[in-house]
C-alpha cells in the first residue's frame, strides 16, 4: 500500500521559501510513490480562533446561555460527529495519513498564529486526546498512534545561535511544545526536524543544497529512528507524572530528562 503524507504549511506569501519547500516535498513524495494532500492553511483562509461556531449543537443541552467548555464542548461535537465542517475535514486528513509535515518559518521562537490556531481547532478532546482516547505519551497506542511526525522550520538565525550554548537556547528545546507536548502526547511519533537556518540573509546558491539535505529526510520519513522520547505507561513515571529517580543517566537535566539515555526500547513503527 502506499504510503500517504499530510503537509501542512503556514507562510502567507506563495514565493515564500517556505511555500518553495512545502511545494518539494509534495512534489517529490509523490514523485516518490506516496499520497500527498497538502493543507495550505493561508491559500484555504484558515481560520485560526476557537469559538462556540466550532460546536454547532453547543447550548442545545442546556440553553443558548450555556458556558463554553472548550474540552467538553469539542469532546461531545467530535464523538457526535458534529464538529464543524472545515475542523472535520482536516481530522479526515490525519486519520487518512501515515505521516504528517509541518512546513513553517519561526516567529518569536513558535510557529505562526495560524498554525497554532489549526492546532487548538482540529486537536479536539475525543479525537486527540481526553478520557476517551488512550492515554498520551505513547506512540504504540495513543490517539493518534502510527503516524510519523517530521517539522520543516526556516530560520533567520544562524544555527549556532539555537545551539547547546546559543543564545537562543537549543532548537530541540524550542521545539519541545510541538515535538513532545503536541505530536509525542497525541501518540505521533516524531522525527528530528529538518531546519534551514540563516534564511534571512540566504543567497541562492544555498537554495539547492537546502532542497538536496531535505530530499534526504523526506526519502527516509519512515526509515529515520523516531526522537527516544519515554513512555508515560512505561514504568519510569510515578502517578503525579514525575520521572521517577535513577531513571536517567547521571548528570542530566531540563528536557533530556524525558528521553532514554539510550534508544528507545519502543517500535516507533507507523502503519
Amino acid at each position: 500500500m502506499k504510503k500517504k503524507i499530510l503537509v501542512v504549511s503556514a507562510h502567507p506569501e506563495p514565493r515564500s521559501l517556505n511555500a518553495a519547500l512545502a511545494k518539494f516535498a509534495v512534489d517529490h513524495l509523490s514523485a516518490a510513490g506516496r499520497e500527498v494532500q497538502l493543507s495550505d492553511l493561508y491559500a484555504m483562509k484558515w481560520n485560526p480562533t476557537v469559538d462556540t461556531d466550532d460546536y454547532p449543537d453547543h447550548g442545545s443541552a442546556g440553553g443558548a446561555a450555556r458556558r463554553l467548555h472548550v474540552m467538553r464542548d469539542s469532546e461531545e461535537a467530535t464523538l457526535a460527529g458534529r464538529l464543524a465542517p472545515d475542523i472535520a475535514a482536516e481530522q479526515e486528513k490525519i486519520r487518512w495519513s501515515d505521516a504528517v509535515v509541518f512546513q513553517f518559518p519561526m516567529w518569536w521562537f513558535s510557529a505562526p498564529a495560524i498554525l497554532k490556531g489549526w492546532i487548538d481547532r482540529v486537536f479536539t478532546s475525543g479525537f486527540a486526546y481526553g478520557p476517551k482516547v488512550p492515554p498520551p505519551y505513547d506512540d504504540t497506542a495513543g490517539a493518534l498512534a502510527g503516524r510519523r511526525a517530521l517539522l520543516s522550520v526556516t530560520l533567520g538565525a544562524r544555527e549556532t545561535a539555537f545551539s547547546d550554548r546559543g543564545i537562543h537556547g537549543r532548537l530541540t528545546d524550542v521545539l519541545h511544545p510541538l515535538q513532545h507536548g503536541l505530536f509525542w502526547f497525541t501518540g505521533m511519533t516524531p522525527l528530528e526536524p529538518f531546519a534551514v537556518y540563516d534564511t534571512d540573509r540566504m543567497p541562492a546558491d544555498r537554495y539547492a543544497p537546502a532542497l538536496e539535505a531535505y530530499a534526504r529526510r523526506l526519502d527516509a520519513l519512515f526509515t529515520d529512528p523516531p526522537v527516544p522520547y519515554r513512555t508515560l505507561t512505561g514504568g519510569d513515571y510515578d502517578h503525579d507524572m514525575r520521572l521517577l529517580p535513577g531513571r536517567e543517566r547521571e548528570g542530566t537535566t531540563g528536557l533530556d530528562l524525558h528521553t532514554y539515555p539510550d534508544p528507545a526500547p519502543h517500535s516507533g513503527v507507523s502503519r
